[in-house]
C-alpha cells in the first residue's frame, strides 16, 4: 500500500452497450474456488456472483452462455447492497441482493451471502405480460444491453430501488422495487421519451425521485428524465444536459461529428444549500472546429442544474468545462469509456476520467462552477501502465473513493502488439506459435485509491491493489462496439460507499475458463478456451481512519445576472373543454431556454413540444413579461421552432398570467394557442 501526497496540478461511439445483440450468460458460486486467501489491502475476498450457466431458448434446444458485464453496484441508506450486470440483448440483466437481516452473516474473508434476485427487466418481446426473475417461455427479454440501479433515501421505510437497461428499440426499460429486489413493478420498455437511446444512467434522491440519463441518437444531445414515482414512469421532468452554448463542440450534429460520451448524472442528496442540485459529466472535443473535423474527445464537461430543485416540469443545465486535454491527433484524449462523477454529503462534487495511460482526478468548491487543476490519482502506484474504467464515489466531507483496471506494462489498452504479444489481431485467435502465449500478456487488477480530505488544496490518496487475484489478460478495448481489442470485460464498473462509508466495489472478471461449457477448455493460458467471465464482488472491512462527518458546506457559485422567467400549469386547449400543459424556463444572461408544451386536444391531433438546445435561443424581457424562441422536437421528431411570450401579472397567477406558444415546421406545420392560465404559475425573476 502506497500513500502519497499529491499537489493540484473517430469515429462517433453511437453506442457503447456491453457486447451488442449478443446475449450473454453464468455459474453459480459463491466465492471464487480457485483459493480461500485472507483480506487483501483491508478488502474481504474476492468472490464471484451466482449466475445460471446457460439460459435455453424454449424448447429450441438452443440456450445462450451466460455472462455478468458492466457491473453497477448501490448501497441503499438500510446497508443493502445491489450488484446488476448484463448479459447483453435480448439476454436481459441479473440482480444480486445482500440484506444483513435476511441474507445473513458474512462468510469466509468477509464474503457476503448475496441473494440471486433473478431478470427484473425481464418481460418476453413476442410472449403476452412479463415474467420477473425467471425466464418467459421464449427465453428473452427486453434489455440486457446496458444497466444501471439508484436507491432512494425515505425518512422512513424500506428504501425504493430503482433499475434501467437497455435495448436500441424502443429504448430504456425501467422498473423499481420496494421489496428490496424480491418483487418488481411490471417492466415499462418506453421509458425513455425519444426513441434510438443509448447508454442510460439514473441516480435517485428523497423517497421516490429518480434521475435518468441518455443519449439522443438523433442529436446525441444528453437528455434528462424526472421519475417522481420511484422509476416506473419518467415523465415528471425532461431537458437537454449539454447547453445551446455547449452544443457545437459536443452535439452530433451532422452526424460526423465526434459528439460526445456521457457519464453519470448525480444529485446533491447534501443538507446544505445546494441540496437537489443535478450534475452531468461528460467528454467531448474542445472546441467547434474539432467537433467538425473529428478530433479528440480530450475535454471534460460537467452540467450544472440548480433550477431543477423548482420542481417544474422542464429545467435547464449551464456546462462547465472542467479540463482541456493536450491537443493533436497524437494525444487519445479523455474517451475512454466513461467519465464518472460523485457527490459527497456536504456539496462538494468530484469528476475522474482515463486518458488511457493515467486516471486524473478534479473538484469544485462551488457546485461544479469552477474546478482544481487535475490530480494524477494512479501515479505513482501504477502511473504510465495502462489504466481504464474509473469510478468514484464520495460521502462525509471530502472522503472519496476511486477504482480503475490497471495493467502490468506500458501500452495504450488497445494495442494487442504490446499486451498481447505473440498473438494475431483477432480477439480468441490461436497463439502464433504454440499454445501458451497469454503467459507473456498483460496482466490487470483493480486498484483503488482513498483520500479523506478530497477537496484539499493538497489532498492525501492511499493507493492500493484490491483484487487479490489477476482478473485479465491481454487488451481491454476503449472503443465500444467499433473497439478491435477485447471487449471481454465490457465498458466500465463501479464503486458505492456504504451507510459505514466502507467501499464496496463490484467488477467483471474473466480470469477463469467457463468449464460449464463443452469443449471450451484448451488450456489455461491459451487464447482459443473460452473465459468464464461473471460480476465480482469485494467490500471493504474497515472504515479509513481521518474522513470528516461535519463541516462547511461546498462554497456558492457567483450569481448568474441577467434576467429570468419560469412557469409551469395548464391553458384552454384548441379543443373546447380540454387543457393543454406547459413548463417552461428562460434565462438571459448565457441565453438558454427549456419548454415542455402538450395539446391532446389540438385540432390536428395531439401536440408534444420540448425544445433542442442545437441552436442558442433569443429572448427579449420587458416589464414583467418575456418573449424566447428556439428550435423544438414536436412529437419526438426535430426541425420545428417555437415562440413564446409569458406575463407575470399576478401571484398567484390562475385566471391572470398569460401563456402563448406557436410552432412551426416542416410542411407547413403550424400550431398556436395560449391565454390567461387556467392553473398554476408563471414568475419573473431578478437575478
Amino acid at each position: 500500500m502506497i500513500k502519497v501526497k499529491v499537489g493540484s496540478m473517430k469515429a462517433r461511439l453511437h453506442f457503447s452497450l456491453a457486447l451488442g445483440l449478443m446475449c450473454l450468460v453464468g455459474a453459480l458460486a459463491l466465492v471464487i474456488g480457485h483459493r480461500s486467501v485472507l483480506a487483501i489491502n483491508g478488502f474481504s475476498n474476492n468472490q464471484e456472483l451466482p449466475l445460471p450457466p446457460l439460459a435455453p431458448i424454449a424448447n429450441s434446444g438452443v440456450s445462450f452462455i451466460v455472462r455478468g458485464l458492466e457491473p453497477s453496484v448501490r448501497v441503499a441508506p438500510d446497508g443493502t447492497v445491489y450488484v446488476s450486470s448484463i448479459r447483453g440483448v435480448p439476454g436481459g440483466v441479473d440482480l444480486h441482493r445482500y440484506y444483513a437481516p435476511a441474507d445473513g452473516p458474512s462468510g469466509m474473508g468477509g464474503a457476503y451471502p448475496f441473494k440471486y434476485e433473478g431478470q427484473p427487466d425481464n418481460c418476453g418481446i413476442l410472449a403476452n405480460g412479463c415474467a420477473n426473475n425467471s425466464l418467459d417461455p421464449l427465453g428473452v427479454g427486453l434489455g440486457g444491453g446496458d444497466v444501471d440501479i439508484a436507491v432512494n433515501y425515505p425518512t422512513s421505510g424500506t428504501p425504493n430501488l430503482a433499475l434501467v437497461s437497455l435495448t436500441l428499440a424502443p429504448g430504456v426499460t425501467g422498473t423499481h422495487s420496494t421489496t428490496r429486489g424480491d418483487s418488481f413493478s411490471t417492466p415499462n420498455p418506453a421509458v425513455a421519451l425519444i426513441p434510438g437511446d443509448d447508454r442510460q444512467w439514473i441516480d435517485g434522491t428523497d423517497a421516490l425521485t429518480v434521475y435518468l440519463n441518455y443519449h439522443d441518437a438523433e442529436t446525441f444531445n444528453i437528455d434528462v428524465q424526472r421519475s417522481n414515482d420511484g422509476g416506473e414512469f419518467y415523465l415528471n421532468g425532461f431537458v437537454e444536459a449539454i447547453d445551446p452554448q455547449t452544443f457545437p463542440a459536443a452535439g452530433g450534429v451532422p452526424a460526423t461529428n465526434s459528439a460526445n460520451i456521457a457519464g453519470q448524472i448525480k444529485v446533491d442528496r447534501s443538507s446544505c444549500p445546494s441540496r437537489g442540485n443535478l450534475y452531468q459529466i461528460f467528454v467531448a472535443p474542445d472546441s467547434l472546429t474539432e467537433n467538425l473535423t473529428g478530433g479528440a474527445l480530450r475535454s471534460i464537461y460537467v452540467g450544472v442544474s440548480t433550477d431543477v430543485n423548482m420542481g417544474l416540469p422542464v429545467f435547464t443545465f449551464t456546462d462547465h468545462k472542467v479540463f482541456a486535454g493536450p491537443a493533436g491527433a497524437q494525444n487519445q484524449g479523455a474517451g475512454n469509456l466513461f467519465p464518472a462523477l460523485a457527490v459527497d454529503d456536504f456539496g462538494f462534487v468530484y469528476a475522474a476520467w482515463s486518458v488511457n495511460s493515467d486516471i486524473f482526478y478534479s473538484f469544485s468548491t462551488d457546485q461544479g462552477t469552477t474546478w482544481s487543476s487535475p490530480i494524477n490519482v494512479s501515479f505513482p502506484v501504477n502511473g504510465g501502465h495502462a489504466n481504464l474504467f474509473p469510478w468514484i464515489a464520495a460521502d462525509a466531507n471530502g472522503h472519496v473513493g476511486i477504482v480503475w483496471f490497471g495493467d502490468d506494462r506500458a501500452g495504450n489498452s488497445n494495442d494487442r502488439a504490446a499486451l498481447e504479444p505473440g498473438h494475431p489481431t483477432t480477439q480468441g485467435a490461436a497463439c502464433n506459435s504454440g499454445t501458451t502465449c497469454m503467459q507473456n500478456w498483460a496482466k490487470w487488477s483493480v486498484y483503488y485509491a482513498e483520500s479523506v480530505d478530497g477537496h484539499d488544496a493538497t489532498p492525501f490518496f492511499v493507493r492500493s491493489v484490491i483484487s487479490d487475484h489477476v482478473i485479465h489478460r491481454g487488451t481491454i478495448s476503449t472503443g465500444g462496439l467499433g473497439g478491435g481489442a477485447d471487449r471481454s470485460l465490457a465498458d466500465l464498473f463501479q464503486i458505492a460507499f456504504d451507510p459505514q462509508h466502507f467501499a464496496n466495489v463490484a467488477f467483471s472478471d474473466d480470469h477463469l475458463i467457463n468449464t460449464e461449457v463443452s469443449g471450451s477448455d484448451n488450456g489455461f493460458d491459451n487464447p482459443t478456451s473460452r473465459r468464464k467471465i461473471r460480476a465480482n464482488f469485494t467490500h471493504q472491512l474497515a472504515a479509513t481512519a481521518g474522513f470528516v462527518i461535519g463541516g462547511n458546506c461546498a462554497g456558492q457559485p457567483p450569481p448568474p445576472g441577467g434576467e429570468k422567467i419560469t412557469g409551469g400549469g395548464q391553458i384552454a386547449s384548441q379543443t373546447p373543454g380540454q387543457t393543454a400543459n406547459f413548463g417552461f424556463v428562460a434565462n438571459s444572461n448565457k441565453p438558454n431556454a427549456s419548454l415542455s408544451y402538450h395539446d391532446d386536444g389540438a385540432t390536428g391531433g395531439s401536440v408534444d413540444v420540448h425544445s433542442a438546445n442545437t441552436s442558442v435561443p433569443s429572448m427579449t424581457f420587458s416589464g414583467n413579461c418575456a418573449t424566447f424562441k428556439g428550435d423544438a422536437k414536436v412529437n419526438q421528431k426535430p426541425g420545428y421552432a417555437y415562440t413564446v411570450n409569458a406575463c407575470d401579472n399576478a401571484d398567484p397567477g390562475a385566471g391572470k398570467d398569460t401563456f402563448f406558444i406557436s410552432v412551426t415546421g416542416p410542411n407547413n406545420f403550424s400550431y398556436s394557442d395560449g391565454g390567461p392560465i387556467t392553473s398554476g404559475n408563471v414568475q419573473i425573476h431578478k437575478q
